[in-house]
């Protein structure tokens, strides 16, 4: 399991760790949070079509799948809520709201 819980608390940029990708249960990073270092094709119960805010904090260099991309389905499928460039924050999407229930790394959205 690469997910982790924690109970954020709003500071205007994303708390997440370097090289994760995190997402959020509320808007503006606040709520409990999840974060991954890897792909996930099966969100936890409490994130699963609950995120509302999301950050990717990967790491990039050539060659390393650095952008995030969320699923509206587990093991990756249904349609792609939103994708995450490298440093990307975003603190509320109303066309991704509580969309997400996986996501993978990639080389592009």
């Amino acid at each position: 399991m690469t997910g982790a819980l924690t109970v954020s608390t709003p500071a205007g940029a994303a708390d997440c760790p370097s090289g994760h990708f995190c997402a959020w249960t509320e808007a503006n990073y606040d709520g409990q949070r999840a974060n991954w270092h890897g792909d996930d094709g099966w969100w936890e119960s409490f994130i699963e079509s609950e995120d509302s805010s999301w950050a990717n904090h990967g790491i990039s260099g050539p060659g390393v799948k650095d952008h995030v991309k969320v699923y509206s389905r587990s093991h990756l499928g249904g349609h792609m809520t939103i994708c995450l460039a490298p440093g990307q924050e975003v603190g509320y999407n109303g066309a991704a709201n509580d969309g997400g229930s996986s996501h993978e790394w990639s080389m592009s959205c």
